[in-house]
């Protein structure tokens, strides 16, 4: 059931990238202009850490390999 609530759709790059994106913009929370909207930055961790983006789901998208049956 969690599959069809949170289906992968993110490659291993992709999740690479929203990780490494999510810890530089929450970085923007503590260092530099200290501002609240740094805590967007959960966002992108959390989908890359689960692999799985709901925006992606919503337009049929997905940087996945395609696997062969």
């Amino acid at each position: 059931m969690l599959s069809k609530l949170l289906p992968r759709n993110e490659g291993t790059v992709d999740r690479a990238v929203r990780v490494l994106a999510g810890i530089a913009i929450l970085s923007l929370a503590f260092i530099g202009p200290k501002s609240a909207w740094g805590y967007i930055g959960i966002v992108p961790i959390v989908t890359g850490l689960l692999g799985s983006c709901p925006a992606y789901t919503l337009f049929g998208l997905s940087t996945c390999p395609v696997r062969k049956r």
